[in-house]
């Protein structure tokens, strides 16, 4: 983690390390033993070095017989090590390719070193054009550190400039591509569909169908449609309907809608017909809950549900009005009944969670069938009301004792609907735990709550007459107004940072002269979402290990901050202060993942 300017302390050196400020580390540091046959390994790598050469000369020789060579790029180098006499590496080559980039700088002008025939070896060849860069370049990396001549030796200073002279490549301007604009279909024809037959409206049954259109978009594009006005036709009053409905297949299509005082009702959420494509909806009513009281009966009265007009901003093709078929209403027909209440997997709290939760249960409601027939669960429609969006949440489904069910979204990302397939048959008296689940991956201090809003949103039928039922609006959870159940709130808790020490990196000694030395290690868990530190001061404690000269708080250089991959996330950064007590400063933001690391 760091370097050790040349000083005349020559015992070897202790050091302890705290964090203040934005973290704490608390610890010492870590024993890099100095190497006991240092000229046989200097005499091993400079064997290899040589080795590499020749093979480097040989591939640019062949390079050449193949009547082509590999230009050399002089930048996107980025420089992050310090390098000295004896050093290897990829970082090692690029220096030499840079500094061959400059006749003034260069490595040599034939052979071992030259341009094309570089290098993962520092030799003095190297050493000697650093020198010439570091005095070409002397008001930037030498004066600052009080240096009137270069060195060899590539630090913090060094690689500054270097990285940028050569680390970022000229972009070269592209032309803007204008994004393809989806086609939008000129036209759309609606026609009578297949009518349901004439039948009974009994209370408290929902979804009834009445009318059914067929909509086809034109072959040239999809075809948005904005809205569907309805009107109450024949003999029967406004006030024998709750709410009005279009569905597709069994889905219901946004909310239901009562009759205004013309008799109409204009269903506006907005649906898609799929260019040269036909889709077929249905207009459905739902009865009133309970029979109407004494006098005001609706009981024999039939009527109908008719299609007025169809908000498109493609040109209508057809004939308008369409009229279905009558139902007559019944307030004598006992159909299926259930009850509702809250679920035993429901929260019934409000709380926090963090991002990075998963499988939560949000809701839980239970439904049972009444006595007088089996019932059938069809779908659920949930309502997230709280304020985290679509993309704050992923793998939202919906379970039915334990079995799982997809949903689908609406175009304003705040109704998650579930489909049960062919339906799920609950016996006379028996219940089904319906609840909720999601992950949270996003949205600090937003809330999620995933309600019921209207009875309608859960559709079951009875299964022997095969009417839509109202679910009561009694029940544990459950109320008269809307939202029908009102959920428990969850807010997404903001990321939080715990520091701890790292016991991996054990105290031990140090070596003068010696790089990139562990001086100590701590843990960082983060919760939440990541967190970002933009700075970090480390005191660093120096005491003497029997040598005869006071080490000083300048004594350390080139201090980096690496993570659990050994990738740099910090610095270098050189240590500053007075003798025994130093401080290292690290300005650059770190940003710490989810999760737990180890950083030295």
């Amino acid at each position: 983690m760091s370097n050790f300017k040349k000083t005349k302390v020559s015992k070897i050196t202790s050091v302890f390390l705290s964090a203040t400020t934005a973290l704490w580390l608390s610890g010492a540091a870590v024993l890099m033993p100095v190497a006991a046959q240092a000229q046989t390994i200097d005499e091993l790598q400079a064997q290899i070095a040589a080795l590499l050469a020749q093979i480097t000369q040989l591939q640019t020789q062949l390079g050449t017989l193949q009547g082509g060579s590999t230009p050399t790029t002089t930048c996107g180098y980025t420089f992050t090590s310090s390098l000295d006499m004896g050093s290897t590496g990829t970082e090692v080559m690029n220096l030499q390719k840079v500094l061959n980039s400059d006749v003034a700088t260069q490595v040599a002008a034939s052979g071992v070193g030259s341009a094309g025939n570089e290098t993962n070896y520092f030799g003095s060849l190297t050493k000697g054009a650093v020198i010439k860069f570091q005095d070409k370049y002397a008001s930037e990396v030498l004066t600052p550190i009080g240096l009137s001549a270069g060195t060899g030796y590539v630090g913090s200073m060094t690689r500054a400039k270097l990285n940028a002279l050569y680390g970022t490549c000229p972009s070269t301007p592209s032309t803007p591509t204008t994004p393809a604009t989806p086609a939008v279909g000129t036209g759309l024809t609606v026609t009578p569909g297949v009518q349901p037959p004439a039948g009974l409206f009994p209370i408290a049954s929902t979804r009834v169908p009445f009318t059914t259109i067929n909509l086809t978009a034109s072959s040239d594009g999809d075809v948005t449609v904005d809205s569907v006005v309805v009107e109450r036709t024949g003999l029967l009053d406004d006030d024998a309907f709750s709410g009005i409905v279009i569905l597709d297949g069994s889905e219901q299509i946004g909310l239901a809608k009562t009759l205004n005082s013309s008799h109409q009702v204009t269903l506006t959420e907005d649906f898609v017909v799929k260019a040269g494509q036909t889709r077929t909806m249905t207009i459905a009513g739902n009865a009133l809950a309970s029979a109407p009281a004494a006098g005001s009966s609706n009981a024999g009265q039939a009527g109908f549900l008719s299609v007025v007009g169809i908000n498109t901003s493609a040109t209508l093709n057809g004939s308008l009005p369409i009229t279905g078929s009558s139902q007559t209403v019944n307030e004598t027909l006992t159909i299926g009944s259930i009850t509702n209440a809250r679920g035993p997997l429901d929260p019934n709290s409000a709380t926090s969670k963090e991002v990075g939760t998963t499988g939560y249960t949000f809701s839980s409601v239970r439904v049972t069938a009444g006595s007088a027939e089996k019932v059938r669960l069809h779908s659920i429609r949930w309502n997230q009301s709280g304020s985290a969006g679509e993309d704050d949440l992923a793998n939202v489904t919906t379970y039915v004792d334990g079995v799982a069910y997809n949903t689908s979204i609406s175009a304003d990302g705040k109704y998650y609907t579930s489909m049960f397939g062919d339906g799920i048959v609950i016996d006379k008296g028996f219940s089904k735990e319906i609840y909720v689940k999601a992950d949270i991956m996003d949205g600090s201090a937003r809330t999620i709550a995933f309600d019921l809003y209207k009875t309608t949103d859960l559709y079951v039928t009875g299964e022997t007459y095969g009417y839509g039922l109202t679910p009561p609006t009694s029940g544990t959870g459950f109320a008269t107004t809307n939202p029908w159940y009102n959920a428990s709130v969850v807010t997404i808790a903001s990321g939080s940072l715990t520091v701890s020490k790292g016991t991996a990196v054990e105290a031990q000694n140090i070596a003068i002269n010696v790089a990139d030395q562990p001086l100590g290690g701590f843990h960082v868990e983060v919760k939440g979402e990541p967190v970002s530190v933009g700075q970090m001061v480390f005191n660093a404690m120096i005491t003497n290990n029997g040598g005869s000269n006071t080490p000083s708080g300048t004594s350390i250089d080139n201090v980096t901050l690496y993570d659990a991959n050994v990738s740099i996330v910090a610095g270098p950064v050189d240590a500053t202060g007075a003798a025994l007590v130093t401080t290292i400063t690290f300005t650059d933001t770190v940003t710490f993942p989810v999760g737990k690391g180890l950083y030295t």
